[in-house]
């Protein structure tokens, strides 16, 4: 017997997430306007999730699957132990995980969309002197120029791309993890949850799961 978890809002969400995020990914050496473009949508895409966590059916709000520290490092502890509870909808390092996602693409896009024009990057305001001499090899000032970094202490061009990267690369790792925790907690529970993710459907609960 299944029930339904997931409302085609959160599968539509998820699964765009994943094709925007992989053209963006595969673009970033190549196709600037598309590259532009996936990011963007990923950008919406983040905006409508979290009014969707607000609005949206039960699995799919913050209130119902968002836990403290504590509770996700119990239910890690209870990972490594081969011990931890089935959950209906996502289990705490779950909703870590969609958390630090959020995070880290929310990162990614904007700092993306502060690349698309020389003039955004000028507004930022300056960062503190420990960080700003790190992007400040004379060597480059012609690359910071482009991006509009004339003020002293401004956050550079440079910079801005370097933390793009990074963010983006971090994004790439969470992914990664995220995709891992998902077999993992596919073999242990006995179910295929990327396909729950297409169908909308799981097992019913049993005793003993948190539904």
């Amino acid at each position: 017997m299944t029930v339904r978890v997931w409302d085609p809002m959160i599968r539509l969400f998820h699964w765009g997430l994943v094709a925007a995020f992989a053209t963006a990914w595969l673009t970033s050496e190549g196709n600037e306007a598309l590259h532009q473009t996936a990011g963007y949508v990923v950008a919406g895409l983040i905006a409508f999730r979290l009014v969707w966590g607000l609005v949206g059916g039960r699995y799919a709000r913050f209130t119902q699957f968002l836990r403290g520290p504590g509770a996700t490092l119990g239910y890690l502890g209870a990972m490594l132990k081969g011990r931890e509870t089935r959950y209906l909808g996502h289990n705490p390092a779950g909703a870590a995980m969609i958390v630090a996602l959020l995070l880290a693409l929310s990162g990614t896009a904007y700092t993306g969309w502060l690349m698309a024009e020389p003039a955004r990057i000028a507004a930022l305001p300056t960062l503190p002197a420990i960080v700003s001499p790190a992007f400040a090899d004379s060597d480059e000032g012609e690359e910071g120029a482009e991006y509009g970094a004339g003020a002293e202490g401004g956050i550079g061009g440079e910079a801005v791309e370097d933390l793009h990267e990074v963010l983006a690369n971090l994004t790439l790792l969470l992914v990664a993890l995220h995709v891992g925790g998902v077999v993992l907690a596919s073999l242990r529970h006995r179910e295929n949850l990327a396909r729950s993710m297409v169908t909308g459907r799981k097992r019913a609960p049993e005793p003993g799961d948190i539904a």
